[in-house]
């Protein structure tokens, strides 16, 4: 996934150099300036904003910049000027991503709320709320698939489809599919009201192998 996306900041990237390269010369009221194909910025610019959104998030600085940057401060402002700002922005999100420090901050931040979830399961557990200690590991298992459903282009689905999709490609091997289907069995019956069908020892369980699991696949 990591892969594709670095793909589409140079093919974007590539865009918006054609775009530039395609201007003309003008003159007008505010003196001489350049004109740029505005329609196909504009299309550039909602994909680009699209990219960022995706790795950065609307509330980073760097989408909160770029939206910043799209805006004509004046009269005297023009959508080339928007485009040089707007370009600026985008590459420092693109070295940022290929250098690794997006996706690094992204997973210390998921894997604190993670440790969190899960640290609130075992609190459960220990005052013998079982029950719910499944409930809230199942959830946490589910949100770790989604993301690396994410990583690896998956769309997501229930847990058992994406499960079965990671293991088809290649993400983990048969075995721990089979794994994650038993602990998914817990959520399952935590969720519906049988507690019969699973004990306070199964629960434990299921936590110490959610964290493992986590811990060996997102922690990367």
């Amino acid at each position: 996934m990591s892969h594709k996306i670095s793909q589409r900041f140079t093919v974007l990237m590539e865009e918006i150099d054609s775009i530039e390269a395609a201007k003309t010369r003008t003159s007008g009221h505010f003196g001489d300036g350049w004109t740029i194909d505005s329609n196909a910025f504009l299309a550039w610019r909602v994909k680009a904003k699209n990219i960022i959104v995706q790795v950065c998030g609307e509330e980073s600085q760097h989408f909160i910049a770029f939206t910043q940057a799209e805006k004509l401060s004046g009269l005297d402002d023009s959508h080339h000027g928007s485009l040089k700002r707007t370009r600026a922005v985008f590459s420092a999100a693109k070295d940022d991503f290929e250098g690794g420090y997006l996706t690094s901050i992204k997973s210390l931040v998921q894997a604190e709320v993670f440790d969190s979830e899960l640290q609130q399961a075992g609190e459960l557990l220990s005052n013998g709320y079982h029950v719910a200690a499944a409930v809230i590991a199942g959830v946490v298992l589910e949100t770790g698939l989604r993301e690396l459903c994410d990583r690896n282009g998956i769309a997501y689905g229930k847990l058992d489809k994406m499960n079965a999709d990671l293991a088809k490609n290649g993400t983990y091997n048969k075995l721990q599919q089979k794994r994650i289907t038993a602990l998914a069995d817990i959520r399952n019956s935590a969720a519906h009201g049988k507690p019969e069908e699973f004990s306070a020892n199964d629960v434990k369980t299921m936590i110490n192998e959610v964290e493992q699991f986590l811990a060996h696949h997102l922690d990367q």
